[in-house]
Formats: structure tokens, C-alpha cells, sequence
């Protein structure tokens, strides 16, 4: 009675781990559910739509014009007085005041160069934000099916874990009765043991990947997300691996990224050579007492003489920048083409394994598990049959879960490197 209490507590711990947690915070989301959960709680996307906002800011920033300077001198004393100004005794004008004011006037187009190197940083901001949001929705389904898939074999372990259980218990009294040999009795509860082990793994596996999914979703540890996802084998579309490659050109953002960044090289090139147009400081002056005549009006113009320094090494530096980053452009539409196609042929050959088995092959290899574990029972099958039939059922059942795991991957692959959703 002990050993069959004990056999009991052992596959009620086993089937309740996920279950358990079932009962107190499940929440059953669809795909498109978790996505929306995502978006609006998520921290590194609402941190980096700050980062956005920030660069565009900086274009605003870079159209002001530079704020004018003023320049001014004046007597503090002068012939034994303090702040003489005015007129002395005999009316003549004493004391001296100086005051200009000058105004940055860029050549050479230099302010617009900067707006558009400040819209074209702002471009690249908002396109790692939506690389970031590709690969965090990637993790995601990726995270979401994968708990969908260990939560599958979680129940299948489950199945064979109450079936064995019924069958040792009834095996316990057979071999009080002499039924049985100590020797089948044995290997039963072996068997049994390697299930829980197995069961235990899987566990473990869910409970780590239910973490990160509680994480993207910024939800309590004391949660369970359970996946409404559709067992059923999505349907193939037709696709053409060139109109893929046209997808990713424009919405790949890991792509697009390396075409803004030679842009804004391009742009900081030009910017350099106007670098080499001197700037203009121009202004009225007004000089009082000081000048030739009494109450004296000017006008200022200064600019640096380019003799030595007309900006060479910098723009010598920024052409190297150009020729580097085309290099990475190239490289970058070789890596698309690679990725895509990759990824397409992954996605048929996956679906291929999936499709090779008849439709109810599974449905009926599931209803023959009753049976099988009757027939043991009732001492119909030898005990190599049995455990032959069981860790096949096993088998079969936790790689129908990989598989179908495996084809929902190469979908959300194709669908990552393409950057937009083909393949629903």
C-alpha cells in the first residue's frame, strides 16, 4: 500500500507542474495577443523610441543659426576717474566706448550638410529600433511556440505517466499473487523512472523559456503563459525566392541600415570638403571717443585665411569611410541573398518531413496506446513488446511536437530575414 501511495504522490507531482500553475495565473494568449502585449509594455522598445525622438531633436537643433556675439569695451578709469563719461567741465567728451556685434555666416552650404546629416542619423535611429523590434519579435515566437511545443510533451509524458502508473499499481498485486516475475516488475518501474526523468527535463526547459516569455512581456513570475496555438499543419504558400529577395531589400533593417550608413558617409564627405570654405563673421561696430571721429560706425568682416589647413586629413579620412562602408553594402547584399534563400529552403524542407506521414498516422498511433497498455495488462503482449511499443509512443509523439516546432521556426525565420511577415 506504501509503494503504490508513493507511485501516486511521484505522478501527481509530475502531472501538476504545469497545471498547477494553470490554476493560479494562466493567461491563455494567442499570437497576435502576446504581440500586442509586447509592444506596449516592453522597456528596451520604449527606451529606444526615446533614443528616436532624441535624433530628431538634433534636426530641429541643427537648422537654428548660430547666435550672434557681442563684443563691448568700455573705461573703468582714466585720468584719476572712475567710469568717466560724459562731458568734462570745458564740455569736451571723455570716456570711451566700444561695442560690436558679429554674426557666424557658414559658407559652402555647411548648414544644410548638418540637417542632413542630423535626418539621416535620425533615419538610422529609427531603423535599429525596428531591427531591435525584429529580432525581440523573432525571440518572442520563437519563445511562444517552443512553450507551446514542451507543454505538448508535458502532456504526453502525463498520459504515459498515469498509464503506467495504473499498470504498476495492478502489477504490484499481481506479484504478491506470484503472478508475475520480481524481474518484469522491476523493469516496469524502470521505465517509469526514465518517463519521470524525461518529464522532469522538459519541465525544466518550459520553466526557462516561460521566464523570458514573462520577461518580454513584463509579466509576474508567479504567471503562466499558455499558448493558443493551432496544432494543425499551416498550409504552404506559393512563394518566389526573387520576390523574397525584393522584400528583404525593403524591409530588411539590418540591410537598410548599412544603406543609410553609406549615405550618411556620403553626406559627411561632402560636409568635409565645405569645410574647407572658411566661415564669415560679419557685424556692425560703433566706437565712441576712440576713432578718428567722435561717434563712429563700422561695419566688421573677418574670415580665417585657408593658407595651410583647408580641412585635408579629414576629408582624406571621410573618402576611406565611403569606400569602407561600400564594402559592407556589398557584403550586406551578399549576406541578404544568402540568409533569404537559406531560409527559404529550410522553410520547403521542413514542410516536406512534416507532410511525409499520412494524415491520421498520429491520430491512430494515439488510440492504439490504450489498447497496448490493456493488452500488457490482460498479458496479451510479453513485456519486450510493451516496452518497446511505449518508448516508441514517446518518440513519435515528442517528435510530432519537434516537428511541427521545427516548421513554425523556419517560417518565423524566413519571415525574420525577409523583415516582414510572408509567411503567416
Amino acid at each position: 500500500m506504501n509503494k503504490r501511495l508513493t507511485l501516486l504522490f511521484c505522478v501527481l507531482c509530475f502531472c501538476t507542474i504545469a497545471t498547477a500553475q494553470v490554476k493560479t495565473d494562466t493567461m491563455k494568449l494567442s499570437l497576435p495577443e502576446a504581440e500586442k502585449i509586447f509592444l506596449q509594455q516592453n522597456l528596451s522598445l520604449l527606451a529606444s523610441k526615446y533614443g528616436i525622438d532624441a535624433d530628431k531633436a538634433l534636426i530641429d537643433q541643427a537648422k537654428l543659426w548660430d547666435n550672434p556675439t557681442l563684443i563691448t569695451d568700455q573705461n573703468i578709469y582714466a585720468g584719476g576717474k572712475w567710469f568717466a563719461h560724459g562731458k568734462d567741465a570745458n564740455g569736451n567728451q571723455e570716456g570711451q566706448i566700444f561695442i560690436q556685434v558679429q554674426q557666424l555666416i557658414k559658407t559652402a552650404g555647411k548648414r544644410g550638410k548638418l540637417i542632413d546629416l542630423a535626418t539621416t542619423n535620425a533615419r538610422l535611429t529609427a531603423l535599429q529600433f525596428n531591427d531591435l523590434l525584429r529580432n525581440l519579435k523573432y525571440q518572442l515566437r520563437s519563445d511562444y511556440y517552443t512553450s507551446a511545443q514542451l507543454i505538448s510533451n508535458h502532456r504526453v509524458y502525463a498520459r504515459e505517466l498515469v498509464a503506467l502508473t495504473k499498470l504498476v499499481t495492478g502489477m504490484e498485486q499481481q506479484l504478491t499473487a506470484g503472478n508475475i516475475s520480481q524481474r518484469d516488475f522491476i523493469r516496469v518501474q524502470a521505465l517509469m523512472l526514465s518517463l519521470q526523468q524525461d518529464m522532469s527535463t522538459n519541465d525544466k526547459q518550459l520553466q526557462d523559456i516561460q521566464s523570458e516569455l514573462k520577461t518580454m512581456l513584463q509579466m509576474t513570475q508567479s504567471s503562466f503563459i499558455m499558448p493558443d496555438a493551432n496544432d494543425s499543419v499551416p498550409v504552404m504558400p506559393s512563394l518566389v525566392v526573387d520576390t523574397l529577395i525584393n522584400a528583404a531589400r525593403l524591409y530588411n533593417s539590418a540591410y537598410l541600415i548599412q544603406q543609410q550608413q553609406l549615405t550618411y558617409q556620403q553626406q559627411n564627405l561632402n560636409y568635409q570638403k565645405a569645410l574647407r570654405a572658411p566661415d564669415l563673421m560679419v557685424g556692425p561696430e560703433y566706437d565712441h571717443n576712440s576713432n578718428y571721429a567722435p561717434n563712429y560706425v563700422g561695419l566688421s568682416l573677418s574670415l580665417p585665411l585657408p593658407l595651410w589647413n583647408r580641412n585635408q586629413g579629414n576629408i582624406k579620412s571621410a573618402q576611406n569611410l565611403v569606400k569602407q562602408q561600400e564594402t559592407f553594402v556589398q557584403q550586406s547584399e551578399t549576406i541578404l541573398n544568402n540568409n533569404v534563400m537559406n531560409a527559404y529552403q529550410k522553410l520547403l524542407l521542413t514542410y516536406s518531413l512534416t507532410n511525409a506521414a499520412p494524415v491520421d498516422f498520429y491520430q491512430h498511433y494515439d488510440k492504439l496506446f490504450n489498447n497496448v497498455v490493456e493488452s500488457y495488462g490482460a498479458r496479451q503482449l510479453d513485456l519486450l513488446e510493451f516496452i518497446d511499443f511505449f518508448d516508441a509512443y514517446k518518440d513519435t509523439q515528442t517528435k510530432l511536437q519537434q516537428q511541427l516546432l521545427n516548421l513554425r521556426l523556419a517560417r518565423e525565420e524566413l519571415n525574420f530575414e525577409t523583415g516582414t511577415d510572408v509567411v503567416k
